[in-house]
């Protein structure tokens, strides 16, 4: 297991341990339909307003929520959403997790892409018309670890102007050079709040340690990461209702604690990998426009991310509730992109197969320019 950076004050792991997953989500349903009315009416949502805005009380108020939702998004980021893409750099994996393909335990391809095929890759990319880009890894820290990353930013960071990374918990240190080498983001996903649900979906490796992974973003925000992205996977817990609120404590002590970085949630359902584990809960659609709702009231702020794992008829939906980021025609295996498809080699199978040049039409359908580059480096980092 991973050992902690020293830590200065207290951290949100003491918030965590001071909550009950339980009492969460009996909170949630306890919300009445006056509580959900008092949160559409506040001029400033609270935690206690988020929770009954994702109660099963307010499912009744969506169009409200909606028209609200879409006012203060609007409001906040005009008529613009951002469009990015993930480049996965490997397959390998260390840890024995249920839910991903890449899981060690998967009797599958694996693949680092060279610096060589990396150049290729970002070339199909940028051909695309993306200038924004999502690094991915499995967990392997030897392999693709910072030995790695030293040498691929480089390259990567010369063909594009905003460079994100979704791959394993990294130290303080680690971070802050990484930032020296041009890395603008990192999405570091818990999975599930839950500790008694991720040890049974953790069955080996480093991401045992649910500590370290939920530390993360606090790591983030010492070391100067100008966006942190959260989120928890919908279906790995009984209630992503619960999930959802432990998301919400967690972005509200990393707003007060590291107030100068700015932050990100995406909200991903599980879905069809190698190894097929089944959700322990579907979330319908109807919920997850709720949600996305429910967390635009309680953030006009916040960057809210739809990936293609979702339909295109609901990313078509979905689009003017107060989503500001969308990926389009992803790739989930190393060399997607420049080698075309190798499904033996994928994380998950992605449910929106449309060519970007379709995906941005239906958004300037509903009203909304597409944004592909929306940072020069000249200006300075």
């Amino acid at each position: 297991m991973r050992h902690f950076d020293p830590i200065e004050g207290d951290s949100f792991l003491d918030r965590w341990r001071e909550l009950e997953w339980d009492d969460v989500g009996m909170q949630v349903r306890s919300k009445t339909a006056a509580d959900v009315e008092r949160a559409l009416s506040a001029p400033r949502r609270t935690l206690s307003d988020f929770m009954a805005l994702i109660s099963p009380a307010a499912e009744a108020y969506l169009p409200q929520m909606a028209a609200e939702a879409e006012r203060l998004t609007r409001q906040r980021f005009g008529n613009t959403v951002g469009f990015y893409v993930p480049l996965y750099l490997s397959n390998l994996c260390a840890n024995d997790c249920t839910y991903c393909g890449f899981s060690m335990s998967n009797r599958l391809k694996r693949k680092t892409l060279s610096l060589e095929e990396i150049e290729h890759e970002c070339q199909a990319i940028k051909a695309l018309g993306f200038d924004s880009l999502l690094l991915v890894t499995g967990e392997h820290e030897t392999k693709v670890g910072l030995a790695y990353f030293r040498q691929v930013m480089p390259l990567i960071r010369r063909h594009f102007s905003t460079v994100a990374m979704e791959v394993q918990p990294l130290s303080q240190a680690e971070y802050a050079e990484l930032k020296t080498l041009g890395l603008d983001a990192v999405m570091v996903y818990q999975e599930t709040y839950h500790a008694p649900t991720y040890a049974r979906h953790h069955l080996r490796g480093n991401k045992q340690d649910i500590e370290w992974r939920l530390a993360t973003p606090d790591r983030l925000g010492r070391a100067g990461i100008d966006k942190i992205g959260l989120g928890a996977l919908i279906g790995l817990s009984r209630d992503w209702r619960a999930d959802s609120y432990f998301v919400a404590e967690h972005l509200s002590w990393l707003e007060h604690h590291h107030w100068q970085s700015r932050y990100s949630l995406s909200f991903p359902r599980l879905r069809p990998c190698t190894g097929g584990l089944e959700p322990e809960v579907v979330m319908s659609d109807r919920q997850l426009a709720q949600l996305i709702c429910a967390w635009r009231l309680f953030s006009p702020t916040l960057d809210l991310s739809l990936s293609t794992r979702e339909s295109a008829t609901f990313r078509n939906g979905a689009v003017r509730l107060g989503i500001t980021q969308m990926s389009a025609e992803s790739r989930t295996q190393p060399g997607g992109y420049a080698e075309g498809d190798k499904e033996e080699l994928e994380q998950f199978a992605i449910h929106d197969d449309r060519r970007v040049g379709e995906v941005a039409a239906a958004v300037r359908q509903a009203g909304l320019q597409p944004v592909f580059k929306d940072w020069e480096p000249f200006l300075g980092r």
